[in-house]
């Protein structure tokens, strides 16, 4: 797991946690901010994800080369 997936799931549970707030509280304007760090922090995760993805395939590749 490299940083930017764990950035991306810090930011879900912030968003997670804005919005069961907003909803508590009957607060919109705080309920649509965690939506958008919701989401913004499953983009950063699925960027961190693809790009461990594509560092894995390079190593292995490497791999096969040396061989």
């Amino acid at each position: 797991m490299n940083r930017d997936e764990l950035d991306g799931k810090a930011e879900q549970v912030k968003g997670k946690v804005k919005k069961a707030a907003g909803d508590l509280t009957d607060n919109e304007r705080l309920r649509d901010e965690g939506v958008a760090d919701e989401a913004a922090g499953d983009v950063q995760e699925g960027f961190g994800r693809a790009r461990r993805k594509v560092g894995d395939a390079i190593e292995d590749l490497g791999d096969k080369i040396k061989r």
